[in-house]
């Protein structure tokens, strides 16, 4: 009896309602795991369930999941470590293929130098999460030192922070105007600080986290065992996230992102919004050798120099396209980029033209006569020097690059 309390006492330490320790049995029992008692007609029943058979966590040994009690921060580190992870039928584990492929480089150089032998499992002496902390900060899905106590409850706040960082590391963010915009529609949102208001935003905005029915986000308050799941799910698995609606109306649009992906743009005004429009006519101009992701149109010399560009192999020299027509929505900035190769000009002379007409009106002249007389310059080697112009009611700064044969307009209507 001693010898088996012993045990019990060592279970309960290494936190086994997390555990993510697998014998072959256990790997067959977790494909087959009943459902526990306390979970029938829960709302997050189907996830419990099927987050259980991933083994990504466990329940109690009394059969219960407990779905309503608070999740710890070393416990919600641990669990978003392993829903990168694909479980093997010898109870081993590794990392998600998909999962490996969003790390930037440096991110896969330390799970392959730093992490060779992580196993995934609790550490067996000392502080059983220490590993899943360290890999999550090395990954800079969290900041550690900001932590006094990984056994506290976990808060929304704090949830959302390791969301975002995360995000950060395996997406892309989304424009921070629109998920603002989101959070100021909860009655609670100020009683976050500024930068806990950003990660909630972004949460928001990406349909991983939600706000409470009686209109509060819930700030301060903890996150149960049962949201936890949820959220990370949501976090894994994009097909699983809220639908997130748009209103052109308030000039907002979902753009493609590169990868596949999508993005909501809040434009700052009509006339951006009218610019985008353009930017995708003006593509169109060069057939097959350009394309368009979040803002910017890229274009290309020929299907050559797109695949260039496109499949640069890892560690590789950069490729860079020939022409770059784009908006920056959140400092209300246009701009078109041109690398002066062999016949950049001319291959790209209407679509400069058409975009400049736009964006221009009537003044349109008189930029496409200075565009032209620029580039010209700098493509025939002469000296010439950065400079600002206006035209209208715009500031247009010209920065060159006369090594490179670059020449970059940047355009911002003048305060």
């Amino acid at each position: 009896m001693k010898r088996f309390a012993l045990i019990a006492v060592m279970i309960t330490i290494l936190g086994i309602a997390f555990s993510s320790t697998f014998t072959n049995d256990q790997a067959t029992a977790a494909a087959s795991a009943p459902v526990f008692k306390d979970i029938k007609g829960h709302w997050a029943e189907k996830t419990i369930a099927d987050l259980v058979k991933q083994g990504i966590l466990d329940g109690y040994p009394d059969g219960t999941f407990r779905p309503q009690e608070p999740v710890k921060v070393d416990q919600f580190i641990k669990m978003l470590v392993l829903s990168y992870t694909d479980l093997h039928q010898n109870g081993s584990r590794s990392w998600n293929l998909p999962f490996l492929q969003s790390l930037s480089e440096e991110n896969q150089a330390i799970l392959k130098q730093d992490y060779r032998y992580f196993d995934f499992k609790p550490n067996p002496v000392g502080y059983w999460a220490k590993q899943f902390i360290d890999v999550a900060s090395d990954l800079h899905f969290l900041n550690k030192a900001r932590y006094n106590d990984f056994q506290a409850d976990m808060t929304r706040e704090n949830v959302a922070e390791i969301v975002y960082y995360t995000l950060q590391e395996t997406e892309f963010l989304e424009d921070g105007l629109f998920g603002q915009k989101m959070a100021q529609a909860y009655g609670d949102i100020m009683g976050a600080t500024e930068r806990e208001q950003k990660f909630i935003a972004e949460t928001l905005v990406k349909g991983i986290m939600q706000g409470y029915p009686n209109g509060f986000f819930g700030v301060g308050d903890t996150v149960t065992r049962a949201e936890s799941l949820v959220i990370l799910n949501r976090l894994t698995d994009k097909s699983k996230r809220l639908a997130i609606t748009v209103s052109p109306e308030k000039l907002e649009r979902v753009v493609p992102t590169l990868g596949g992906g999508k993005k909501i743009i809040v434009f700052p005004d009509k006339r951006m919004w009218d610019a985008y429009e353009a930017l995708i006519q003006a593509g169109q101009l060069r057939g097959s050798n350009h394309d368009l992701y979040e803002t910017t149109l890229r274009l290309f010399k020929d299907q050559a120099e797109k695949d260039s560009v496109l499949n640069r192999p890892s560690g590789a020299a950069a490729v860079d396209e020939e022409a770059a027509v784009w908006l920056d929505p959140q400092y209300n900035t246009y701009g078109i980029t041109m690398r002066l190769r062999e016949g950049t000009l001319a291959r790209n002379k209407e679509v400069v033209e058409q975009f400049a007409n736009q964006l221009f009106g009537y003044n349109a002249s008189v930029f496409k006569e200075l565009f032209n007389d620029i580039c010209k310059k700098v493509e025939s080697g002469a000296k010439v020097a950065s400079q600002q112009k206006l035209i209208g009611s715009d500031n247009v700064n010209i920065q060159i690059d006369a090594a490179a044969k670059t020449v970059i307009f940047s355009i911002a209507t003048k305060k």
